[in-house]
């Protein structure tokens, strides 16, 4: 898509990452259209090295990024859980799949495994992760900004930067770029 990036080089100026998530709501609020806006153009003509931009952005925006800071997600959106999920957790919490499940687990409308509840009850105080080493391949994987062919997901990097202080620096600078 031309124009997206117009400046090759994606400006390295510092990120403020808005860990008061009342000031992350207020920025997404006020930027939501031109995000909405953005991310819509990006999926009808991503440009040909998107993966390749928008991962270097990734890991630039992650280098600067303290989850233990925020742990947002943990505390406000629950992830799927495969069948291998399930699996591997409830191995390394000694209890059989069924148990696991009925502690933990319940089918949504969608049909899939999410949390009973939520803040998520892996979560520690410190904001730490109980199950860090097998955690749910839905968080490892968040907030999918490293994803290969990024265009495809634009619709929840829409709902994910609302809940990311770091998706939402990540958007935020793939539009600064495109202004550039």
């Amino acid at each position: 898509m031309e124009g997206v990036f117009a400046n090759p080089q994606i400006p390295q100026h510092p990120v403020s990452l808005p860990y008061d998530l009342n000031q992350l709501r207020d920025k997404y609020v006020e930027q939501k259209r031109a995000n909405n806006k953005f991310l819509k153009n990006l999926k009808k003509r991503p440009p040909k090295d998107l993966d390749k931009r928008i991962h270097k952005i990734h890991d630039d925006i992650f280098a600067q990024t303290d989850c233990l800071a925020c742990a947002n997600c943990c505390k406000t959106t629950g992830p799927m859980f495969t069948a291998r999920d399930i699996k591997r957790i409830s191995k390394h919490l000694g209890m059989r799949e069924a148990e696991f499940e009925a502690q933990y687990l319940r089918v949504d409308e969608d049909n899939d495994w999410v949390l009973q509840q939520l803040p998520c009850p892996f979560l520690e105080q410190d904001n730490r992760c109980a199950i860090y080493d097998h955690r749910p391949k839905a968080c490892r994987e968040f907030p999918h900004t490293n994803r290969v062919k990024f265009h495809q997901i634009t619709s929840l990097t829409q709902k994910n930067i609302a809940i990311c202080p770091a998706a939402f620096a990540i958007v935020e600078r793939m539009r600064n770029s495109q202004k550039s």
